[in-house]
């Protein structure tokens, strides 16, 4: 797996950037996999190359208007070029992507594992003479019900491998683009789960992210009584030195189940991405959010209380339609009340073809930028109360490299998603899960510690 592949001769250099989540970016890595076997070189985005992939999000307008950038800035690097678009944006918006003058390629988010051939075919024609050619290979989702696996990307750079188990989303909150974009529920079969995290264990990594559009929901397309829970009984029992991280789950999602098999497992770390969005009970309708803020905090306090130092982070929109200060007040109120680790604030971006982006009542750009930063400043306020009850504690830290701002420290990161730098002289700790007992606070929530 962490074996660097040698090829006689370069077939071309394919530059790629990536917009987005982590799931564009490992679906990015896999892809630059693909290329590399093919015989390619992969390169800096700002170095000359035969081919540009543009991997694009859709999540926010902004995230458009950053695609359409970066798409704009590969036709302008190098004129003779292949530049090849994908990802959320172009599967929603192809024929405006299409429109964009150099842009030779076109694929969505299905059909990735032919990218590689497509863009062969073009340089072949291209060297035989032919004309420029654009091609529209965006697929519909609709009715897709196949999960598309990768191969599992290689970069030996990294240490902690991200494992996407799942794809799509059918939630359908009233203003999200990401259903369309990406479409079902589609789940990678237990026993290749179980076969691809071998691989990554054998690789050397120390810590797999399962992660995917919805991962919470993995399993509601299988047949058997699948879910996450179990899916998680499964991989703890893999022999090695390892643990697991959750990426973000939906709050309907997390079960007693899944709970007692994360207290039961030390292999799983103790850390929740559980997306709250508002506060307000009016609001959460609105968006189409399948639960009450009163729900919302019953499980986590249960969640706390049933693994002791549970770190749980979220997500927060400021500004949705019909937000009022009342509402805001509820939301803040909401989130000062409970000991979250994170929050992810971002600002409502409408999305055309959402039910949100024609409700009255559009807030505000300026009354969103207060509202955000109001919470951007609660939520370090937040972050550093809970890092500061980890001192005294020791705690298993994977360590990720060397400090660049503290000369002769490394930093990484606990399971409980914490940031942690402690002095080491040994240069092979990269990637190494190690006992650290924090013994003081840096800035804001940075903490300090020694190996026990």
């Amino acid at each position: 797996m962490n074996g660097v592949i040698w090829v006689a001769e370069c077939r071309g250099r394919v530059a790629f950037h990536t917009l987005g989540c982590k799931v564009n970016q490992e679906e990015t890595a896999s892809l630059m996999e693909m290329f590399r076997k093919r015989g390619f070189q992969p390169v800096d985005f700002k170095s000359p190359a035969d081919i540009y992939i543009v991997n694009t999000c859709t999540v926010t307008h902004t995230a458009d208007q950053k695609s359409r950038q970066m798409i704009r800035r590969a036709v302008s690097r190098q004129p003779d070029a292949l530049v090849v678009v994908l990802g959320c944006y172009s599967q929603v918006s192809s024929q405006d992507v299409l429109a964009i003058p150099g842009v030779d390629l076109v694929a969505g988010t299905k059909g990735r594992a032919e990218v590689v051939d497509l863009v062969e075919d073009l340089l072949e024609k291209r060297r035989a003479g032919a004309p420029r050619k654009e091609v529209d290979a965006v697929r519909s989702l609709r009715n897709d019900m196949e999960f598309e696996q990768l191969p599992l990307p290689d970069n030996p750079l990294r240490t902690r491998a991200f494992l996407k188990i799942e794809d799509g989303c059918d939630q359908y909150c009233s203003y999200c683009i990401i259903p369309y974009a990406r479409g079902p529920v589609r789940s990678l079969l237990p026993q290749l789960v179980k076969k691809q995290l071998g691989e990554l264990i054998r690789a050397g990594y120390r810590e797999v992210v399962l992660t995917g559009v919805h991962t919470s929901a993995y399993g509601k397309d299988l047949a058997g009584g699948i879910n996450l829970a179990s899916l998680l009984r499964e991989l703890t029992a893999f022999p090695g030195e390892f643990r697991i991280r959750l990426s973000s789950v939906e709050p309907a999602d997390v079960s007693e189940e899944l709970l007692e098999v994360m207290a039961s497992s030390s292999r799983i770390c103790r850390h929740l991405h559980i997306p709250l969005q508002s506060g307000d009970d009016q609001i959460l309708e609105l968006m189409q959010r399948p639960y009450t803020a009163g729900d919302y905090r019953e499980l986590f306090l249960k969640a706390a209380g049933m693994i002791p130092g549970l770190a749980v982070t979220s997500d927060v929109m400021a500004g949705f339609p019909g937000e009022t200060e009342r509402h805001f007040a509820n939301t803040y109120d909401f989130i000062a009340a409970l000991p979250f680790r994170d929050l992810h604030i971002f600002k409502y971006s409408p999305r055309t073809g959402t039910p949100a982006a024609e409700m009255p009542g559009q807030v505000k750009p300026g009354d969103k930028e207060q509202r955000s930063r109001r919470l951007r400043e609660l939520a370090e306020v937040q972050a550093r109360a809970f890092a500061e009850g980890a001192l005294g504690e020791t705690l298993q830290v994977l360590a990720e490299g060397s400090s660049r701002k503290r000369p002769g420290q490394w930093q990484g990161i606990t399971d409980n998603y914490l940031r942690v730098v402690f002095p080491s002289q040994d240069r092979g700790l990269r990637g190494a899960l190690l006992p650290v007992k924090i013994i003081g606070m840096g800035q804001g929530d940075l903490l300090i510690g020694e190996i026990a």
